[in-house]
């Protein structure tokens, strides 16, 4: 039985702590701030709540998982477990709308035909076919396994089996997901519908890989669900898990240094100068969070992938609404920018600035728990906006186009409430509240993460900031490879 130190509480590290416990190790998790879930956070305002960070749940299946290892209660007897239905609706630029129906293939391409005109359906089923094809290449390598000791495999590879196209007199095959759209889907409604998904992780589909394509098919093979009570609602059943299987919690302490000894960590040491013993540490936390524990020596990376920096962030706002949610309302709606050119310079040009007219998703939960009564409706509007980027005058831009999507907005306001990169920062330690991306293959490997083992003996990390990657299903698997990798040793190679 191994003492084994966890730095911070945030999804994936609760995750590893979790499983840690349950093998017989002795874990102790040193959380910063006054409470777990790192960016999985909830406001409260009378009688309101909304969840602050992610608002739905793609590939439930991980945290199932995570249950039925670390005891005999399922996740669905913790946690109520909603399948959102219809998946999505899109208000496009034209004014073009359409419901997406939840992980329902035909049903998806009748939407299409019907709100788009044929052949919209045809192409969206067809695409879909070959995001799988994707997806059943990078699986294993970029959720269920260590990063290989040959990632370069992965970084010059693309996976995506893209149809040849005539361009020039040559014969190419789409490089990027811009590319996928413009020569496979061609129709612009179904490019924005394509690149909503790239662009809700903050990558610019047009110099993201073509492989991307699988975080569009994640939502329509195994559907978008939240529990009730919101995401919060997960973190919390996650943090009691761990509370059970007798995981020790010190919030409202830092970490400041780690212990070496002969080459290997012995512990940490945490604000104050106490010193906490430890075999093994499992950093869940920004790169550079890391590296200053680390005293600058840049840690990660076992193997040679660079960590992520740079990412871009959120805004976010709460409205409180008078008035209850209107029947047969989409608990998620995407309102997509007018000049998707114009939002994606901005973005992701040389100087990166939030953009004027913004996409902005929606998301209007038909839950009684987040609500004083039946006459009112808690909504959230998010957006990308680069790293650092401040609130000013970006709030109004969001409300201005959710009203395309919710007549007489305005008049139904009670309250507004504004969270800012800077709100991100100060919950996750990240620089500029910047969120990562999950791990996509090809591209170089610039959008890998760096390997869960590091270059200091006992020293793991878990996370979004490590592989595999950011988003809900890749922090829960990246505390099963830790987990796996204590447990097993570097000989580890995954789930079976």
């Amino acid at each position: 039985m191994a003492r084994i130190a966890v730095i911070g509480a945030g999804m994936g590290a609760m995750a590893a702590a979790a499983r840690l416990a349950v093998a017989g190790h002795r874990v102790a998790v040193y959380e910063r701030t006054e409470t777990y879930g790192g960016a999985v956070r909830r406001f409260e305002r009378d009688g309101f709540s909304f969840d602050t960070g992610p608002g739905l749940l793609p590939l439930p299946a991980v945290w199932r998982d995570l249950f039925v290892k670390t005891g005999k209660e399922p996740l669905e007897s913790c946690v109520e477990l909603v399948q959102v239905d219809p998946s999505s609706r899109h208000v496009f630029a034209d004014g073009t709308e359409v419901s997406l129906p939840n992980a329902s293939r035909a049903g998806v391409v009748t939407a299409l035909d019907e709100a788009l005109g044929a052949p919209a359906g045809q192409r969206w089923g067809d695409f879909l076919v070959r995001a799988r094809e994707a997806w059943d290449r990078t699986r294993r390598p970029l959720l269920e396994e260590p990063l290989w000791s040959d990632w370069r495999v992965l970084a010059e590879r693309e996976p995506y089996p893209a149809v040849p196209h005539k361009r020039l007199l040559r014969t190419r095959r789409a490089g990027t997901l811009a590319e996928v759209g413009a020569w496979e889907l061609r129709d612009p409604r179904l490019v924005a519908l394509l690149e909503s998904h790239a662009l809700a992780y903050g990558l610019d589909p047009r110099t993201v890989p073509a492989n991307a394509a699988v975080l569009p098919y994640m939502e329509h093979a195994f559907g978008m669900w939240c529990p009730r009570g919101g995401l919060r609602e997960l973190a919390r059943a996650v943090y009691e898990r761990c509370r059970a299987r007798r995981v020790e919690f010190r919030f409202g302490t830092e970490v400041t240094g780690l212990v070496e000894k002969d080459g290997g960590v012995a512990g940490v040491e945490l604000a104050g100068g106490e010193v906490a013993e430890a075999e093994f540490v499992v950093a869940g936390v920004a790169p550079e969070v890391l590296d200053r524990v680390a005293g600058g020596t840049a840690p990660r990376g076992e193997g040679g992938v660079p960590a992520q920096r740079g990412a871009t962030s959120r805004i976010t706002v709460l409205l409180a609404l008078r008035g209850g949610r209107p029947r047969g309302t989409a608990h998620r709606t995407v309102v997509h920018a007018p000049d998707r050119e114009g939002e994606l310079d901005a973005l992701f040009g040389a100087t990166p600035c939030a953009p004027a007219r913004p996409t902005v998703t929606i998301l209007r939960p038909d839950d009684p728990a987040l609500v004083p009564g039946p006459d009112h409706e808690a909504v959230s509007l998010t957006s990308v906006v680069p790293a650092g980027a401040g609130a000013q005058g970006h709030a109004e831009n969001l409300i201005t186009a959710a009203e395309r999507a919710i007549p007489g907005l305005r008049d139904r306001l009670l309250w507004h409430e504004v969270r800012t990169p800077a709100d991100i920062a100060a919950e996750t330690g990240a620089a500029g509240g910047a969120v990562p991306a999950p791990a996509l293959a090809a591209a170089g490997g610039r959008l890998l993460h760096p390997a869960n083992s590091t270059r200091v003996a006992g020293l793991f990390t878990v996370g979004g900031w490590s592989h595999p990657g950011g988003g809900l299903p890749h922090a829960g698997m990246s505390g099963a490879l830790v987990a796996g990798l204590v447990v097993e040793g570097p000989e580890f190679r995954g789930s079976q």
